[in-house]
Parts: structure tokens; sequence; C-alpha cells
């Protein structure tokens, strides 16, 4: 008698249909408990065997301790961002009291200096009032300068890359990062022309990089604009 082989399955069954069959079946486990402790993982953690229960108890371990380094993170940012908050409340309340011998543009370069800690703070406005015209503020803007200025919808933060704003700076030489903060008003609720740029300075490259939020410097900016309005 001739022996046959039993013909193979035409569709096997694989490890994404037995996957599949347990995430539909949440009681195969119940039925079968003895499983649980039957079946040899290795542990991430080191060569040794472990059950599924226990591997399933390190990976609960390794997701709550994620979620507390992301929770520690969301603390940290929060006492960053009141701690931020109240400088530019100092800051802005320090543009009320501007003490006799200083214009308003210099106190609000100073203080930002003070306040923020910023090594070098830089700040040009064009279009102003004939009385302003020989200050240091209102000295010659490149047409391409005020064209970007212009062109900025929010703060530009990043490395420095020959900005013609670093020259407007005492030390231009050791800028490595700035922000270029633009000065407007609105109309209307619709953003108008640039009349002038702030611009904030460090030698440290990674101070006011490209992924830091511009949030805190477009409120500066607004209440900058709002300020040195007056100068027009």
């Amino acid at each position: 008698m001739t022996q046959t082989t039993p013909p193979a399955l035409a569709n096997p069954i694989t490890e994404d249909d037995i996957a599949h069959y347990l995430s539909i079946t949440p009681d195969f486990f119940q039925r079968h408990a003895e499983l649980l402790a039957a079946v040899q993982l290795t542990s991430p953690h080191g060569n040794r065997a472990v059950s599924l229960q226990e591997r399933q108890a390190e990976m609960l371990r390794e997701k709550i301790k994620g979620l507390e380094h992301r929770i520690m993170d969301m603390v940290r940012n929060g006492n960053e961002n009141v701690l931020l908050s109240d400088k530019i409340l100092r800051w802005t309340r320090s543009l009320f009291v501007k003490p006799a011998g200083l214009s308003l543009p210099e106190h609000l370069v100073l203080e930002l200096t003070m306040q923020f800690s910023v090594p070098q703070v830089g700040l040009r406005l064009w279009d102003v009032a004939a009385t302003h015209a020989g200050e240091d503020f209102a000295k010659p803007v490149s047409d391409d300068a005020k064209l970007f200025a212009n062109s900025l919808t929010e703060p530009f933060c990043g490395l420095n890359t020959g900005f013609e704003a670093v020259s407007w700076l005492s030390d231009p030489q050791s800028v490595a990062s700035l922000a270029l903060v633009p000065l407007r008003l609105s109309n209307d609720g619709a953003p108008g022309a640039a009349f002038g740029m702030l611009v904030l300075a460090s030698s440290d490259a990674t101070r006011f990089n490209s992924n830091l939020g511009t949030d805190f410097l477009a409120r500066i900016g607004e209440i900058a604009s709002a300020a040195l309005s007056t100068m027009r």
C-alpha cells in the first residue's frame, strides 16, 4: 500500500492570524491561565527567561516611567513659562516708569537686556518723527532689511548667517544665534507694515535655536510696538 502525504494547507496559519485570534478572544487566557506562567520570554534587561505575566509587568513599569518623565517635562515647562511671564510683566511695568535721562527706546533695550539676561539687544526704527531723526535707533536701514522685517509673520530664531541686523549690535563678531522680532501695529485686526525690528543676540549657538517657541517673543514684539509707536 502506498502511503500518501497529506496535502499542505492552502492557507497556512501565520503569526498575524494567531495575534488576531487572541485579540478577538480575550477570554482565551482565562480558559488557559496556566499558559501565563508556562510561556517563557527573554527579558530586555538581561538574558534570563521570564513569564508572560512578568514581562507584561515590566512593560507596564516602563510605560509608567515614560509617563512620569512626560509629567516632569510638563511641570518644568510650566514653571519656565511662569518665570517668563513674570519677566515680561516686570519689563512691561518698567516701560511706564522710565527714568529721566534715557529715551524710551534706550530704556526698552536696556530693560530687555537685564530682565531676560540677553547679552546683546539692538533696535532700529524707520519712518520716525523728525525730532528723533538723529538718534541711534533711527540710523539708516537698508531696503532689504525693511523688506525682511515686513516679511516676518512671527519672530525669527536661528543661527547668525550674516543678517544686517547684527551690525546694529555693539559686538557683532561674537553673535552665534539671534532672534529677530518685527515691530508693527495692527490695523482693524490685520497686521500693519513693519516700522522697526528688535534683535536679541547671544554668543551661544543654542540660545536662540530654530526649535525655540516664539510665543513669548511675539508678546515682547507686541508690547514694544505699542510703546515705540509714539516715536513715529
